[in-house]
């Protein structure tokens, strides 16, 4: 039901397709929208499952709940209605039901339509955001609105008190982390490592570089589609175990929230999509990237034109091993050979990334971006 009292309100949708990184932008934007400025927000999904692993406390069997100050709707068993709603939102291009489409064209005043799209570092995306493209038959004025790493495009989501926690993430939470799990703490000389990527990723060429390098590292693999090839290497499906001097830990699939604090954990994150890529550049850590695999190699150009941006105030060598280990890792190849000149940067990676995500923040956040365009330029 739409909210009596006088906050506006706004609804998403989002589809999901094989991941997780749609649901967890969704449900990230939805609870700042709530939080931190005050809209009443329901969010249309079609697999609560999905958005149960990123929330607990979601309720799959419940077609109508709320959760943190939203209203979640099971998408595939309830049927939206645009009255009284103020602004939509079109998730990632995943298209409104056609009979709410229509009802919006009904209505005095329809509700502002807003496509959120996909992140990307490329120079286009600049014109693009906040163009309007009108619905080709109906009419309603529909704006496009793009995540991005310049003032001309919507930035990236962030809690307000995001960098607050993840400064305060000292020595001792740290340790509390690892003993939330019954795990050891990692000594200082450890290069702890977190993976997280798809499944065609070479994680085999990665573990046995790992292994044959003489300093220790530990590896951390939340549950995942990389589990199995990181299990067969190993022989084994313990939780911990040993080859050489590399270290692997297994972990369950962790909420958003805890999945921050294992990114601020560790000195190096292997990350990928969307969600914890971002996430992975507020943590203020050195990250590698596996964009989402699309048949005509656009996540390729995407990865090209973040590193582009990225690398541009690195030392030249340090600069020159991420994006050769970024380019191979993403194309499935051969990383073992580039594994000791990335470990040999790290320091380097380790300063410039924690710049990057400032330089980040000083662009303005996503969400308030969004409601200054609605307010702005969606009537």
């Amino acid at each position: 039901m739409v909210a009596t009292s006088s906050a506006p309100v706004w609804d998403i949708f989002c589809k999901v397709v094989d991941n997780y990184g749609d649901a967890g932008v969704c449900w990230r934007v939805a609870r700042q929208l709530h939080a931190e400025h005050g809209i009443h927000v329901r969010l249309w999904i079609d697999r609560l499952a999905t958005l149960q692993v990123l929330r607990p406390g979601i309720d799959v069997t419940a077609p109508e709940q709320s959760m943190d100050g939203v209203e979640v709707y099971d998408w595939s068993t309830i049927v939206p209605d645009p009255s009284g709603v103020d602004v939509v939102i079109e998730a990632f291009g995943c298209g409104l039901p056609e009979d709410y489409v229509a009802a919006m064209a009904g209505l005095a005043r329809p509700p502002g339509w807003i496509v959120l799209d996909y992140l990307s570092a490329e120079a286009w995306v600049d014109s693009h955001h906040g163009l309007a493209s009108p619905h080709p038959t109906l009419g309603l004025p529909r704006w496009y609105f793009y995540p991005g790493f310049t003032t001309s495009t919507g930035g990236l989501p962030r809690e307000q008190d995001l960098l607050r926690r993840r400064d305060a993430f000292d020595a001792a939470a740290r340790a509390g982390f690892w003993r939330h799990f019954g795990m050891t703490v990692p000594a200082p000389s450890v290069l702890t490592v977190s993976l997280f990527a798809y499944a065609d990723a070479p994680v085999t060429d990665l573990l046995t570089a790992m292994a044959e390098d003489p300093r220790p590292t530990l590896l951390v693999v939340p549950a995942g589609a990389v589990v199995p090839a990181v299990q067969a290497f190993f022989g084994t499906t313990a939780s911990t175990v040993r080859r050489g001097a590399l270290e692997l830990r297994l972990l369950p699939f962790l909420p958003q929230t805890q999945y921050d604090e294992l990114l601020w954990a560790c000195d190096l994150n292997m990350v990928r999509g969307e969600d914890s890529f971002v996430r992975a550049q507020w943590a203020g850590k050195p990250l590698i990237w596996q964009p989402y695999r699309q048949d005509d190699g656009a996540h390729q150009r995407k990865l090209q034109a973040f590193l582009q941006r990225y690398t541009a105030g690195i030392e030249p060598g340090a600069g020159a091993a991420l994006r050769a280990f970024n380019e191979v890792w993403s194309a499935g190849s051969s990383v073992r050979a580039l594994w000791p000149a990335l470990r040999a940067a790290r320091d380097e990676l380790a300063r410039h990334a924690l710049h990057w995500s400032g330089e980040l923040a000083d662009l303005g956040e996503m969400s308030a971006k969004l409601v200054e365009f609605v307010c702005n330029k969606v009537k």
